[in-house]
């Protein structure tokens, strides 16, 4: 088969003759997905799959990752899919490959990500027959796509052009509304070349146009109406009012958007309370510890003098944060984020504005800059204090204090303690930092595939901060991270199981907490660094941790572990808040 070139097709044309009439709807396939976008496609090994993955592997535009283990497949390219800001397609072969994609796909649900599963299947009349391999395909991921399409065989019988306008359309629900596509490919045999090459010039030959150009067969414009709220925001900021920044979605005009968010919030004089997640954490407007400033009777108080809350983005990690916004009478609640979803756990929201937090404060009108109604920035100076002090010593607390100051590029942050640690702690900062988690499910899998696929997409440092259950969870992708282009740095809170259960109220009678609840393992990762050919560090210091990570910046692919007693988190954690919650000392 002819290589095609970077616009998807031979210089004399599209193929004239294919392997198999299989590769024919293959190479429709993938062009018009290359036309409509897509320029990256992951792979795990099959037979099934082998049209999908020949067309694939010869397409000039497509850029092509491979792997072994499709559940981290799956989160490497929601990672690339999530830092690229593209959709990217997947191809595995049948049976219980695709099974392996299913967190990542509900993941890829819950956060709007576009990713586009291209699963090879046996035809139907090899199902519930012994056949081997076999599996019902059909809608597999359920309610957690966007689109999903069940395709016939290939067959010289049904029009090329139903094929690419039913690709043209799913892809045009997903720009509407964000998340995973699912396209089951049924192949009959013949999958792999033979002596004979099909002659598909006749069947090509009503595409016309298509064959020429480098266009998707139809056309789908989308409408960028913007919803009216003009009238009612005079009224709106003129309240003591609150803004909470939760997940803002990953683009390039993040750093603007986080630019434009801090002026709105001086220009209305709001307070500013950014998570981990905003893009706006670390500015020196945001009150940066208001997590851990809520064990504190006089904030809290001060807080909830506000009358409104303008949010943008959702899923907050403080679960102290939300119990405030769920206990509050509002007397009016605004939410604006780019993606179709509810995102209102408490039901407070009264306008729920689906665009982007930099289109929704280019539409505002002019409004006088208003003085601050508030004096929480001096009320959370005790508790940044405190958390100074308490983050001194080479603990979970330590280490996810310092990393908050010394990462560079890009940091994704793991579930479970680790989000909740980086979202309490940290300083503001001077240079940016691009901060990303999979908050849509929240979901301990995945997480080391899902933190190289965002290094593929960014010529910078990747630095992945996670538990221990969660690295063994996804060990098997520490095989991905040796084809890593730019600095990788892997660091594992190791506590030797769910440490994140002693904070919580979960049975302590006997051995319940620690062998059904927390799970030990008693393993280290220095073997699993060797077998995988990383570079490895344990520190036993903060002194040592800096140097160790200052040095891991320099290098290609690091892990660095972190051996830290099981009940040390939950103490300090305890010990914290119950200094923040003291009275201060002639008051």
């Amino acid at each position: 088969m002819t290589a095609l070139t970077s616009d998807g097709f031979t210089k004399s044309g599209f193929l004239k003759e294919y392997a198999t009439f299989n590769h024919v709807w293959a190479t429709l396939m993938l062009e018009e997905l290359y036309r409509l976008g897509v320029r990256v496609a992951v792979l795990a090994p099959g037979s099934r799959s082998s049209p999908l993955t020949m067309v694939a592997s010869e397409h000039a535009g497509l850029r092509c990752h491979c792997h072994f283990d499709e559940r981290g497949l799956g989160f490497m390219a929601l990672g690339t899919a999530r830092g690229s800001q593209r959709p990217v397609v997947i191809i595995t072969t049948s049976g219980t490959a695709v099974a392996n994609l299913y967190p990542a796909v509900v993941e890829a649900k819950l956060l709007g990500v576009p990713l586009i599963v291209l699963s090879a299947d046996r035809p139907i009349e090899l199902l519930d027959n012994g056949s081997n391999q076999a599996i019902d395909q059909r809608d597999m991921f359920s309610r957690h796509t966007i689109v999903h399409h069940d395709l016939p065989p290939p067959d010289a019988e049904i029009k090329a052009a139903f094929l690419l306008s039913t690709l043209d359309q799913a892809v045009d629900q997903q720009r509407r509304t964000p998340g995973p596509i699912h396209i089951n490919c049924r192949y009959r045999e013949p999958l792999y070349p033979g002596n004979c090459l099909v002659d598909a010039s006749e069947y090509l030959s009503p595409l016309g146009r298509w064959l020429m150009t480098s266009k998707p067969w139809s056309d789908w414009p989308i409408s960028t109406s913007m919803p009216t709220f003009k009238d009612d925001w005079k009224a709106f900021a003129q309240q003591r009012g609150l803004i909470v920044v939760g997940r803002i979605e990953d683009s390039s005009d993040n750093s603007q958007q986080a630019l434009q968010i801090v002026e709105l919030s001086k220009q209305l004089g709001w307070p500013l309370l950014a998570d981990i997640q905003s893009q706006v954490r670390f500015d020196p407007h945001n009150l940066i510890h208001f997590d851990l400033a809520l064990h504190d009777e006089r904030f809290s108080a001060e807080l909830a003098k506000a009358e409104v809350l303008l949010q943008f983005g959702g899923r907050l990690i403080s679960k102290r944060l939300s119990q405030f916004i769920a206990q509050q009478p509002w007397q009016d609640v605004w939410l604006v984020d780019s993606l179709p979803q509810r995102l209102d756990p408490d039901y407070c929201v009264k306008r729920r504005l689906i665009c982007s937090p930099a289109s929704f404060i280019d539409d505002l009108p002019t409004i006088p800059e208003q003085p601050p109604w508030h004096q929480l920035a001096s009320l959370q100076r005790r508790t940044t204090q405190l958390v100074e002090e308490r983050c001194t010593a080479f603990s979970e607390l330590g280490v996810c204090h310092l990393l908050a100051q010394l990462a560079e590029g890009q940091l994704f942050i793991g579930n479970s303690l680790p989000a909740r640690l980086m979202n309490m702690l940290g300083t503001h900062r001077q240079t940016p930092l691009r901060v990303l988690a999979n908050r849509g499910a929240s979901g301990i899998d995945g997480l080391i595939a899902t933190a190289f696929g965002l290094s593929c997409t960014r010529s910078e440092p990747t630095t992945i901060v996670l538990g221990d259950t969660s690295a063994l969870h996804d060990l098997n992708s520490l095989a991905l991270l040796k084809q890593a282009s730019q600095p990788l740095v892997v660091i594992i809170l190791n506590n030797d199981g769910g440490s994140i259960f002693h904070m919580l109220p979960v049975p302590k009678e006997g051995d319940l907490l620690a062998r059904y609840y927390r799970q030990p393992h008693g393993l280290h990762f220095e073997h699993a660094a060797k077998m995988f050919g990383l570079g490895y560090f344990a520190p036993e210091s903060l002194d040592a941790f800096i140097a160790a990570y200052t040095q891991a910046l320099l290098a290609d692919v690091t892990l660095i572990e972190i051996n830290v007693p099981h009940q040390q988190v939950a103490d300090d954690l305890k010990h914290l808040g119950a200094a923040i919650r003291e009275e201060p000392r002639g008051q």
